[in-house]
This record gives C-alpha cells, sequence and structure tokens, in this order.
C-alpha cells in the first residue's frame, strides 16, 4: 500500500491558490517537456479565468517521492462556501494559503475554523512576500492569534510555516532568502500532515462531491473511509432518511494526475470517482450491501437569496438566443442543481416562472453568465432575501460579516454607507497604510453596496462578506432614490434626442441602439420615473444657418456589469439576459398598465 496524503488548500480570493497549484504540478513533472499549457491549469472554465476567481472545487494528485499527494483545489469565495465544507471531508490536513500583506480574511476565518474543528492538521503558507510593503512575521502572529481564537489543540498550534512567492515559484523556511523552487513545501507536507488511516473492515465511502458527464450520467467523488472499495461490486447506498437502496459500481477511478485513472479497486483513504450509481445525495453513505453502516451526514448551507427566472417575453425576444422556451429554461435549471449543490430550484404557479434559491449575488450571477454564454435568453427579477420565523413568531433575516480595507480618507464616506444600510461597525483599525474595517450588516443592505463604495472611494476600497447568521429583522432600508427614465416608442435612439434630454437624468443607451417602449434607457435625476421619447430626429429644411446647427455633445452611456444590474433593478423591472446583451425593463411595457398595477409592487 503506498503512502497517501489527502491535503485541501484553502485560501482567500486572490491569495495566489491555483497559482500555487500550477507550481506544484510542474514541480511533478505531470507535463511532458513537449506538451504546451498556460497558466491556472485547474481554472478551466471561461468565467473562472475571466473573473480570476475558483467557483468549483476540483481534484489533482501528484507523485513525490513515492508518496500520492491528492490536492483539493477550494473557492475562496464566500457564496460557493457551499463547496468547501464538504470537501475538507476528504482531507487529512490543510494548507492555509495567506497574503503576506492582506493577511487572515473573513473568508479564511470560517473555512478554517470548519477545518479545525474536523481535527485536521494545518500547514501555514504565507505568499506573496515578493510584494511591496508585505509584512509576513505580523501576518504569521496574525494566524497563530486566529487559530487560537478559532480553539485549535496544541498539536494544530505548533504548525509549520512555509514562506515564498507562488508566482515566482519559490518555497522555504525563512521569506528573506528566496530558494530555486517549491520542494520545500512538498517536503513539509509529507512530513507533517498525516498519511491516511488504514482501516480494514467492510467498505464504507460518503458521497462528498459529485461530478456530471453526458455518457454516465452523475458520478460520485468521495473519500473510501474504510475497507476496499472493488469494481462490479454489489453495494447498499444509506440516504438521508435511513433508507437503503442497492446498488452496483459499474466503474471505479481514482485521480492521477490532470486527469483520472480506472481502476478495479480502491483502497481506504484514497479520493475516487464511482460510476453506476443513480439518485443519490451529497452526504449518502456507499456501503456493505448485508450489514450497512452510515456514516454522519454532511450538511449543506442553506441559501439566503432567491431570484425570480422567467423566459424571455421582451419585443426582442428569440433574436439573439437559441434556447428562448420554458421548457429549456426548466431543463438547464433542473440540470444545474445535479451539480450545484448550494442552488434550490422551486416551480412557482406559472409554467414559465421559476425561483431560483442561491448564497449570494455572485452565486446567482454565476449561473445566469453560464447560461447566457451557452445561448440562453431569459429574464430575472430583483433578488429577495429569504427571511425566517422564530419559534415566538419574530422575523429573522440573514446578517453578514463585511469586511472593508480602504484609504483612510475614505474611510468615514463607507462607515456612513454601511450605517445607512443598518450595518454595524464592529472593528476599526489600521493595517499598514489601510483602515481595516469590520461590520456586521444584513443581507439586503449589502445588495447594491459594492458599487456605492467603490464609486465614493474611487475604486480602491477591496469588500468581501461572509454569511455569519439569521438575527431579529432590523427594519427598513433605503433603496435607490432615484426614478428611472423609460423608453415612450420602439426605434432607434438619436443623437439631437438624447442631447435634448441631458437635464433630465443620465442614459445607458447610446445614439444607434435599438430600443423598445416599455425598456428603461437611464435614470432620472429626480424620484419619480418618466417617460421619455428618444426617437425624434431634427427637422431638416434646406435652408442653411450658421450658429442654429449647434454640434451635439452628449455624456458618455453607463454600462453596468451582470452583478451592477441585478442590484440596480427595483420591484416593478426586469433585468433582460441574452448572450448578445443586457437590457433592464418594467415588468408591463405598457403606461397605463403600469399605473394599474403600482400598488401591487408598493405593498410588495
Amino acid at each position: 500500500m503506498q503512502a497517501i496524503r489527502n491535503i485541501a488548500i484553502i485560501a482567500h480570493v486572490d491569495h495566489g491558490k491555483t497559482t500555487l497549484v500550477d507550481k506544484i504540478i510542474h514541480a511533478s513533472k505531470l507535463f511532458r517537456d513537449n506538451q504546451e499549457f498556460g497558466d491556472l491549469i485547474l481554472d478551466n472554465n471561461d468565467l473562472e479565468r475571466e473573473r480570476g476567481i475558483t467557483i468549483v472545487s476540483k481534484n489533482v494528485s501528484v507523485r513525490y517521492k513515492d508518496v500520492k499527494i491528492n490536492i483539493i483545489d477550494t473557492p475562496g469565495h464566500s457564496d460557493f462556501g457551499g463547496e468547501v465544507e464538504r470537501v475538507l471531508k476528504m482531507a487529512d490536513g490543510v494548507c492555509l494559503l495567506v497574503d503576506a500583506f492582506e493577511g487572515a480574511m473573513p473568508q479564511t476565518r470560517f473555512v478554517l475554523g470548519k477545518a479545525l474543528s474536523l481535527g485536521l492538521k494545518p500547514i501555514v503558507i504565507i505568499n506573496k512576500v515578493d510584494k511591496e510593503n508585505c509584512r509576513p512575521d505580523e501576518v504569521h502572529e496574525q494566524v497563530f492569534d486566529l487559530m487560537f481564537n478559532l480553539g485549535a489543540t496544541e498539536d494544530q498550534l505548533d504548525f509549520p510555516t512555509v514562506y515564498g512567492s507562488s508566482k515566482q515559484g519559490w518555497m522555504g523556511p525563512d521569506w528573506k532568502t528566496p530558494t530555486d523552487n517549491i520542494t520545500y513545501l512538498l517536503d513539509t507536507i509529507v512530513e507533517h500532515i498525516p498519511s491516511a488511516p488504514i482501516r480494514e473492515g467492510l467498505p464504507q465511502m460518503q458521497v462528498t462531491s459529485l461530478d456530471y458527464s453526458a455518457f454516465v450520467g452523475r458520478i460520485a467523488i468521495g473519500r473510501v473511509h474504510r475497507g476496499t472499495l472493488k469494481e462490479g461490486a454489489n453495494m447498499a447506498l444509506v440516504k438521508s432518511d435511513g433508507s437503503i437502496k442497492k446498488v452496483k459500481i459499474k466503474e471505479l477511478h481514482t485521480f492521477e494526475g490532470l486527469g483520472k485513472l480506472k481502476v478495479s479497486e480502491v483502497q481506504c483513504g484514497d479520493i475516487c470517482a464511482v460510476t453506476g450509481i443513480e439518485e443519490f445525495e451529497i452526504g449518502d453513505t456507499l456501503t456493505d450491501a448485508d450489514t450497512p453502516e452510515a456514516l454522519a451526514r454532511i450538511s449543506v448551507d442553506e441559501p439566503t437569496m432567491n431570484m425570480l427566472f422567467t423566459i424571455n417575453n421582451s419585443p426582442f425576444f428569440g433574436r439573439e438566443g437559441k434556447f428562448v422556451t420554458s421548457r429549456h429554461l426548466r431543463d438547464r435549471l433542473y440540470k444545474e442543481i445535479e451539480k450545484n449543490l448550494a442552488l434550490r430550484v422551486e416551480a412557482t404557479d406559472s409554467e414559465d416562472r421559476f425561483l431560483v434559491y442561491g448564497r449570494g449575488i455572485l452565486h446567482l450571477s454565476v449561473l445566469i453568465e453560464t447560461m447566457r454564454r451557452e445561448g440562453y435568453e431569459l429574464q430575472v427579477g430583483q433578488p429577495q432575501v429569504l427571511y425566517k420565523e422564530d419559534e415566538n413568531g419574530q422575523k429573522l433575516e440573514p446578517v453578514e460579516t463585511l469586511v472593508v480595507d480602504v484609504p483612510e480618507e475614505t474611510a468615514g464616506k463607507v462607515i456612513e454607507l454601511a450605517t445607512q444600510r443598518k450595518g454595524e461597525l464592529l472593528i476599526m483599525e489600521p493595517k499598514g497604510d489601510l483602515q481595516h474595517l469590520e461590520f456586521e450588516i444584513p443581507s439586503r443592505g449589502l445588495i447594491g453596496l459594492r458599487s456605492n463604495v467603490l464609486t465614493s472611494t474611487f475604486g480602491e476600497a477591496v469588500m468581501s462578506h461572509r454569511f455569519k447568521e439569521y438575527q431579529p429583522y432590523k427594519g427598513a432600508i433605503p433603496e435607490r432614490i432615484n426614478g428611472s427614465l423609460i423608453s415612450m416608442t420602439s426605434g432607434v435612439a438619436t443623437a439631437y434626442s438624447i442631447d435634448k434630454l441631458q437635464d433630465r437624468g443620465s442614459f445607458f443607451v447610446e445614439p444607434g441602439d435599438e430600443i423598445y417602449t416599455g425598456q428603461v434607457i437611464g435614470e432620472h435625476n429626480r424620484q419619480n420615473d418618466i417617460v421619455v421619447n428618444v426617437q425624434t430626429a431634427k427637422q431638416l429644411t434646406n435652408m442653411r444657418a450658421s450658429g442654429s446647427d449647434n454640434n451635439v455633445k452628449i455624456a458618455p452611456k453607463i454600462s453596468f456589469s451582470l452583478e451592477e444590474s441585478m442590484e440596480y433593478i427595483q420591484k416593478d423591472e426586469y433585468l433582460e439576459v441574452t448572450p448578445k446583451a443586457m437590457r433592464i425593463r418594467k415588468i408591463y411595457l405598457d403606461e397605463n398598465e403600469r399605473k394599474r398595477n403600482q400598488n401591487k409592487f408598493a405593498m410588495a
């Protein structure tokens, strides 16, 4: 039996986790010398590469000195926290990666707390020590204090620390003396992370993750907890309600390098993928058919937000996408919940409307962005947070921990914006030349906050937030004050009309854009919505007059990202998303119908 080490790498967004895994893959010579490969090998979908974030946790394995190291790359963003907690069940130790300047961030704290409570041994990697004004020694102290506060055992507090720069490809015991490779880190892993224990007995494997293949259907991924799994064996699947289902293992694969290797059996302690099992859920136990024994279940965090997804019924429907019907939309959403575990889909009383529940704006926007790239057209409503009631009938709402690092001169502005939205300042301390602010804020207060904070800090604030708990309802929060500019007719916008209306507000369209009746084409500078006509052209005469043909000067249109659009829309508006465009529109395009339904939205 070869030695196996199972490690999960946990870190905050953008602290260099995926880059480090790249360097480990290169160091272990998984590629032939003549093979082409880029950076960020594991972030293999377009969205992950563009945004620079890991969305789905992935497994690779490398061989080093006759030891097989299974590396589990986890997402750092809190909206994908549902991925991280399960994945830790597969590991015997964790590498905690922290930025030498930023230190441990709130999301890191959450995952680290989970890892310590599972009894995993940590190795601390202080990365990016080549950055200017980095403070590796202070960060080391901070991580020690954090582990102590999280209730780490003495053995866990006696953690080895590795310093280095994944970008430059070196790791060593001292940050002042760079080495020329990362083998020091691999040696530390082999030496300090306990090898996977071998438990004899009847086989047991808990499903902690899943994959999907168009050829074989759903694939269960997990770590063999006890015994040996064999290809073709008849097994039992213990479900969440305690019921037992007879299943047969069709094929077994272990993770080898960047791919999978088909094997006839998998020993205890290794991570494997099992095909041929139907109707399993995360947390189910695959066990012996005659004497089934279940492992303790894993809980997946509940969603905190929902959005209405509906088919596109705007006048431009079907022009740009190829999947536009309610059947397409329903099939795609139900296919997504096969592998996206923190997501829930609920049918409504209408065939073409679905409520989609997720962990936050980013979680839902990644789904919408993926769908539009696949050729779907859809409309989404305003994001709503989910409320609960306690046993006394008191209304509870989700509250999050918000952390903002911001230059000192604009810190006051951030505190003002957060407190307006019922945020409570808990910590304010200097961190290098920045101010470090920590708030407790309701989830609904975060909707639309990021763009306001970035505007008022000239784009210099670094924000992150993490779901904390449900707390009593905090009262009303002021929403967007300004009304909308709504198009009166359909047609092409003209420079002449937009120029004449610039004193009414700012526009989201520019001359030459095709628009339709009821589309939101700008923001009014007052609180009410107004209907405007931007299609009238200048009346031409055959008289030439000097001075009257003034040059038209138009301010550039405002362009929103997908998240900003989702945060911007009001209760009576939809965001229309197609492969080529995003448009904000009123739910009722006709002005008279809007007036008739005004009270409905006011009550909501």
